[in-house]
């Protein structure tokens, strides 16, 4: 593939010939919000659209009635949806499994209806910096917040070889994009998973050989006899003293590098200083304040090269360590929704900036299970927390791999011939 052979395309003059269409979401006179109930077509809004794929957490939903009414934004595989306010560096391609979602009020859509130019292909060209960094600035002019419209749309300009050429380039990097989506669904998964085991043998109290064992009133209602109830800063070490150098970079963890449903710990750096939470391998990070809480943001310690390096971070992290149980069962307890209520409920401060108080612990009552329930827990979920890491660690070498690769390709500057394929580099 030659660089020569490659040509300019503005998306105003695929309009203009009939090669493309931007619509604007329904008017907010067309959709209103008694137009949206509990189930039904999923609706994409600006807070949905991600860096090429779908944020699907808080979703929307619209009757079949309103999207008959409406249809004209129904959507299209292919369709390339841009937010309207704020995210207008992102986009979402929709793909065969988003077929027939809904576009909403605060988006605009690209449809492509052309073979000169693949939907796949001009989505990673969009996710290239060089793209990003100009729509940012077209999008600005100073104000607030940044918004696009039609006329920006339409300005997008891009280079594209043969269309054959095109889908080369795409499924060269779909390739490590589906090894990515692949993994990211197993470690769901398996998180899914341990938290079925952990609210089947200690919330109902179904564990193995439990058929065996009578069950006696406590404080917490019948439990297994042997098991104990304790306060939850009994079986736990809250915020328990850790040491950090002061020279030198260490591992820092952020507020925004913990998930908001996962255990996973993203795209920490290395850090000098030492003023902040400090923790280590099998540490829960509980996030403290509003709304992070609220937000589902708590992660699980695992990525450290080994257990006797310190990391350290947001001071808005309760760091949550085993004193009676195992680090696995601490995790899924905090993710729990009794121990977050508890925990929520506890909070003060100023509106917007509230905080949860540590007392809190000390009032949540848990049952303490027998140790030997525990080591087979254990043994059965801590090879899921594993995995999930190396999964999770392989989808952060995929990326770097990818996000090298993407601007070259994008440009031509890389030939896709004789490139390896992403399976080889995770074998």
């Amino acid at each position: 593939m030659t660089r020569c052979t490659w040509r300019r395309i503005r998306v105003a003059d695929l309009v203009a010939s009939g090669d493309a269409e931007v619509k604007t979401g329904p008017f907010g006179t067309q959709l209103h919000a008694s137009d949206y109930v509990e189930s039904g077509t999923p609706v994409i809004n600006v807070r949905n659209i991600g860096f090429g794929g779908i944020r699907a957490d808080k979703l929307e939903y619209i009757a079949e009635e309103t999207v008959r009414r409406l249809s004209g934004h129904v959507l299209h595989p292919g369709d390339i949806v841009f937010g309207r306010k704020g995210a207008v560096e992102r986009h979402v391609l929709i793909r065969d499994r988003q077929s027939k979602w809904f576009q909403g009020s605060d988006c605009l859509r690209l449809r492509l209806r052309t073979n000169r130019v693949l939907p796949q292909f001009l989505s990673y060209y969009l996710l290239t910096r060089d793209h990003q960094t100009w729509m940012m600035q077209q999008c600005s002019h100073g104000a607030t917040m940044a918004s696009l419209n039609q006329d920006i749309v339409g300005r997008i300009e891009f280079s594209a070889p043969d269309p054959a050429d095109q889908e080369a380039i795409a499924s060269i990097l779909s390739a490590y994009d589906d090894l990515i989506e692949n993994n990211t669904r197993r470690i769901a998964i398996l998180e899914e998973m341990a938290r079925r085991i952990y609210e089947e043998w200690f919330v109902r109290f179904r564990f193995p050989g439990h058929e065996n064992v009578q069950m006696v009133e406590s404080e917490l209602g019948s439990v297994p006899e042997g098991w104990s109830v304790v306060a939850a800063s009994n079986a736990v070490h809250v915020n328990p003293t850790t040491k950090v150098a002061k020279d030198g970079l260490k591992p820092f963890v952020a507020m925004n590098c913990l998930a908001d449903g996962s255990m996973l710990i993203d795209a920490w750096d290395q850090r000098a200083g030492n003023s902040g939470s400090k923790f280590r391998n099998g540490d829960t990070l509980f996030a403290r304040i509003t709304p992070c809480l609220e937000n589902g943001k708590t992660g699980f310690v695992q990525f450290l090269p080994t257990d006797e390096i310190t990391a350290f971070g947001s001071t808005e992290f309760i760091i949550l360590r085993s004193r009676t149980l195992t680090p696995e069962f601490v995790y899924l307890l905090a993710r729990s929704e009794s121990f977050r209520e508890n925990a929520i409920k506890s909070m003060s401060g100023a509106s917007g900036r509230q905080r949860v108080r540590d007392a809190c612990f000390d009032t949540y009552l848990l049952p303490q299970p027998d140790e030997g329930t525990l080591r087979i827990f254990a043994e059965k979920v801590r090879p899921m927390f594993r995995l999930i890491q190396v999964l999770a660690t392989k989808n952060t070498n995929l990326r770097t791999t990818r996000d090298l690769l993407l601007p070259k390709l994008i440009s031509g500057e890389l030939d896709v011939s004789g490139l390896p394929q992403p399976e080889a580099l995770t074998a």
